[in-house]
């Protein structure tokens, strides 16, 4: 299958230099080193070449993603799945029994899998899949994936991919030190090809920053004031504690504004709602750690409010990463106490914001998102819910936002003036002659 057939498929006209330039690169045979931003297209710009080296009569896997959050293993997987060819790709991570993956693995005969460095572990010690033919691993945002927490982890991992002859390392920062296993040869002819876009690709004359000072050191009130005057926009509050977060979720619930919490505590289901209600507009503001800044694929975030300062400064990088993506701009709010200590590495001179005397109103979403009980499995498609929602509900295409459909439920974003009146109305009828539950998504 050829680049333009697959980009066609996803209404891509052209490359960027950067994917234009990994391309070419993958035609040497050698391992490669991708450096670029946040944002600027590094999956598509891996996915699109093993794609096409991808042999799709070979029944075993022939190539590994490792991603370091699952997020980011589901977000890889979906772009592959998008690209429409013969080949099949299984996400495998935490939060589900491995056997289930297993048998997945058995029934369908992936060619790639892209895989958390903790369950890819336990599946290659249990000997789960054939590793004979795999000869591509990429490792995507590999600074993180080769921290100390996933260092020996990965160590093991490519221990028992004998066969791999090429490794793909992507990032958006640098890191000075590679382990010795990560690319092994000491023959400089043979070094990986090292591809750095950090600087042709920059931010900042698309990303605004600004301090919002918190007269107190507890910064929910002011926190909560800046949320108001953002309105609806897409927001992204970044803490550094899944109990911070917790907490903040709970101060904005209480005041009823419209917010969900985000991190690696929660249960999987949990986590994937709150990012489908943010994704599809019902929910404005998403409060996440650090997590949340690694890779995933969130169009049209405006702001990034950092509740916390980051630690270091390659994770100020990655959080504001998730606004001012590709051409569009965006604005990065750091709420600070007037004792608190700026770190060394944050620009010197950052303009302040003043908040509004009075406080601006709570903003209501104008979407809500419906679920309903029915699946991938029970073969529903976005067709059928448009359809249902239309004929049952009396809705026009503009009264439906994003619709999400998983294997075990689907998810539907209608205008919140429609809400009520389309609960009454459907209550009771079967969509593809199947009796199941559709309530507003909890």
């Amino acid at each position: 299958m050829q680049h333009l057939d697959i980009l066609a498929r996803l209404n891509i006209t052209s490359l960027t230099p950067m994917q234009e330039a990994t391309a070419q690169a993958w035609t040497t045979g050698r391992d490669l080193i991708l450096l670029s931003p946040t944002g600027t297209g590094k999956t598509l710009a891996f996915l699109l070449p093993l794609a096409t080296g991808l042999d799709e009569h070979q029944p075993d896997v022939q190539a590994i993603v490792i991603s370091p959050s699952r997020e980011l293993a589901l977000q890889t997987t979906r772009v592959f799945a998008d690209m429409r060819t013969p080949l099949r790709a299984l996400c495998c991570h935490g939060g589900r029994p491995t056997m289930d993956e297993h048998r997945l693995m058995q029934q369908t005969h992936p060619a790639l899998i892209v895989a958390t460095p903790g369950r890819l572990a336990d599946h290659l010690r249990k000997n789960n899949f054939p590793t004979g033919q795999v000869h591509t691993l990429i490792i995507d945002e590999f600074d993180k994936c080769l921290e100390l927490g996933f260092q020996e982890e990965m160590e093991e991992i490519i221990r028992l991919l004998p066969a791999v002859k090429r490794r793909v390392l992507l990032s958006a920062t640098d890191t000075a030190d590679l382990p010795p296993f990560a690319c092994p040869t000491q023959d400089p002819e043979a070094a990986p090809l090292r591809l750095d876009f950090l600087q042709t690709h920059t931010t900042d004359d698309r990303l605004t920053l600004h301090t919002v000072p918190s007269p107190a050191k507890d910064k929910l009130e002011t926190l909560f004031r800046l949320l108001c005057t953002l309105g609806n926009a897409s927001t992204l509050v970044f803490a550094n504690h899944r109990e911070s977060v917790d907490r903040i979720a709970r101060f904005l619930r209480d005041r009823r504004f419209p917010a969900s919490p985000f991190h690696g505590g929660m249960e999987q289901d949990n986590r994937e709602r709150a990012l489908y209600k943010f994704r599809n507009g019902t929910t404005p503001v998403l409060i996440c750690t650090d997590l949340a800044a690694r890779g995933l694929d969130i169009d049209g975030v405006a702001n990034i409010v950092h509740y916390h300062l980051p630690l270091t400064p390659d994770t100020f990088t990655h959080r504001n990463g998730r606004t001012a993506r590709w051409n569009a701009r965006g604005n990065a709010y750091l709420i600070l106490h007037t004792d608190e200590k700026r770190p060394d590495w944050l620009p010197p001179h950052i303009p302040a914001l003043d908040l509004p005397a009075t406080t601006p109103p709570i903003p209501r979403p104008d979407w809500a998102t419906i679920y309903i009980g029915k699946g991938k499995r029970d073969r529903l498609s976005r067709a059928d819910i448009v359809g249902f929602l239309c004929k049952k509900a009396g809705l026009s295409r503009d009264d439906l936002g994003r619709i999400d459909i998983l294997p075990h439920f689907a998810l539907a974003a209608i205008r919140r003036n429609r809400l009520a009146q389309t609960l009454r109305l459907v209550q009771g009828e079967k969509i593809k002659g199947l009796h199941t539950r559709i309530e507003q998504a909890k």
